[in-house]
């Protein structure tokens, strides 16, 4: 495997990249559905949780024009909130993983001396929620979502991070296409992650560099 110059920091992607999100989504999305059944808002069948799984890491209100394309904006709103407080009753009952070796190889690039953010664009309370309940939100200097700066892609946000927190230069890391599009519309090298299965044909097209588990991020550091 190539390696890459050493990073002054590292952003990550939090779905498909540091959490399973599947372990978290399988009962979230069909407890969001019943509800909005429940409430009258969606009548039709609980969609294929597929189609959800493989809509992670584009913005909300884009996801559920792809999940309930035939679901008014009433309910695509109403399917927001529900998202967001079934995801942090889940992870509050402990349901939901990190993928293997996150913390250890977090702790690891921590102490190379590398600054560590994440960047999302997912909802702010779920976003900060997850490193929080699964004990290594210390690990970040900054955890930024599309949800806390209403940002319109995830090239928009990276820049924002970047130039808060003074970052010249550095690695990301995810396993959508979006990433790859904010890391290199950055002056990043990207990593994209292959593991998480969600993804299109092409989708890390671009990368740097490409991983099928998370603690070969490690295997691309110099010497």
């Amino acid at each position: 495997m190539n390696r890459l110059p050493l990073p002054e920091a590292v952003i990550f992607d939090l779905d498909g990249t540091l959490f399973q999100t599947e372990t978290l989504l399988e009962t979230v999305h069909r407890r969001v559905f019943e509800t909005l059944r429940s409430e009258r808002l969606y009548q039709g069948p609980t969609p294929p949780i597929a189609k959800l799984l493989g809509s992670l890491g584009m913005l909300l209100s884009d996801i559920w024009k792809r999940v309930m394309p035939d679901g008014s904006p009433a309910a695509h709103d109403r399917a927001n909130v529900l998202l967001l407080q079934y995801e942090l009753e889940e992870l509050a009952l402990g349901r939901g993983s990190l993928y293997p070796g996150v913390r250890e190889t977090l702790d690891a690039l921590r102490g190379r001396g590398i600054r560590l953010f994440i960047a999302s664009n997912g909802l702010e309370a779920y976003v900060k929620g997850v490193p929080q309940v699964k004990g290594m939100a210390e690990l970040f200097e900054g955890t930024y979502s599309a949800g806390e700066f209403g940002t319109v892609s995830k090239v928009d946000l990276v820049r924002r991070l970047m130039g808060i927190y003074g970052v010249k230069g550095g690695w990301m890391v995810g396993d959508r296409s979006s990433d790859v599009e904010a890391g290199l519309k950055n002056g990043l090298s990207v990593v994209g992650c292959d593991y998480a299965g969600f993804g299109r044909e092409g989708e890390l097209d671009g990368s740097d560099a490409v991983i099928r588990t998370f603690p070969e991020l490690l295997g691309l550091l110099p010497d």
